[in-house]
């Protein structure tokens, strides 16, 4: 396989792997299918892991299981899976270190993307409840002004 092919196949599953991610956060994650582990995620909890974090292993499982049929002849597979670990290795950094500060040191949020991500973030932390949430990407945040528009337009709906 060219050097090519490999590098196009890791940036494709990065950015694949955040579409999946929105889709799965928004129409899994926040559904009554998925709100028994993410609801964990929206709510104070204590001690080191929430059940949300069995969304992060069960997509490790995955990962994992593409390295090993990778290994047996399908070079493909395996970059796939190379760019899902980059991307949860991301996710981890950006999501659990950046936004959350699971991490025991602190990472300032310096230049305009990552404040607009912390930004859109707490957006959607400012609902507890499985619906009207906005902002569901993980890397990627949409206009902070808008958002707030979309919260304050979810949040109306659901007095009505």
């Amino acid at each position: 396989m060219s050097w090519y092919l490999a590098v196009s196949i890791v940036v494709l599953s990065i950015l694949g792997m955040e579409i999946f991610a929105w889709l799965v956060h928004k129409y899994i994650m926040h559904s009554r299918l998925g709100w028994g582990w993410h609801e964990s995620h929206h709510i104070e909890t204590k001690g080191v892991f929430e059940k949300n974090d069995l969304y992060g292993v069960s997509f490790s499982v995955i990962a994992a299981s593409l390295f090993i049929i990778g290994s047996m002849g399908y070079p493909k597979l395996w970059m796939m899976a190379f760019g899902l670990t980059i991307y949860g290795v991301l996710y981890g950094i950006v999501h659990d270190g950046l936004i959350h500060q699971r991490w025991p040191f602190f990472i300032h949020t310096k230049g305009r993307y990552l404040k607009r991500l912390v930004q859109a973030h707490r957006l959607h932390h400012a609902t507890h409840e499985r619906e009207g949430a906005v902002s569901f990407g993980f890397l990627y945040a949409g206009d902070v002004r808008r958002l707030k528009e979309r919260l304050k337009s979810n949040h109306n709906k659901t007095k009505t």
